[in-house]
């Protein structure tokens, strides 16, 4: 079965950190872009951050720029998003998904049809 798993979501205090994983299953992960995307409760899923197949080409989203990093480990068919400096505006339930063939721009962040998509990680943001 051809999935995308997130995982390491949680509560955590503003100003606290949070490490997001993305396994792919069923697939080689390496050859797609890859972007994580988040929805908050009444609003509209945004793209967050995005990076190519190589690495090479990496965009975030003005909202997170100096605050979240992504990442991708082939070998371990993971992508990561590191999120530091957390705000409670940041809570949503994040997802990742994948895309063949995909440019990571600003146009893969405004898209949501990818390839494949997780099922979404919570991630809450409160004192």
């Amino acid at each position: 079965q051809l999935q995308l798993v997130e995982s390491g979501g949680g509560l955590v205090q503003p100003g606290g950190s949070l490490t997001l994983s993305c396994a792919a299953s069923g697939f080689t992960l390496a050859y797609y872009t890859i972007g994580w995307f988040r929805q908050a409760p009444g609003k509209e899923r945004e793209g967050v951050s995005c990076i190519s197949s190589s690495g090479r080409s990496i965009n975030y989203a003005d909202s997170v720029k100096g605050r979240f990093t992504i990442s991708r480990h082939n070998a371990k068919n993971t992508v990561y998003l590191q999120m530091n400096s957390l705000k409670p505006e940041d809570t949503a339930v994040y997802y990742c998904a994948a895309g063949s063939g995909s440019v990571c721009n600003d146009m893969f962040l405004a898209l949501t049809d990818h390839d494949y998509w997780g099922q979404g990680t919570q991630v809450t943001v409160s004192s």
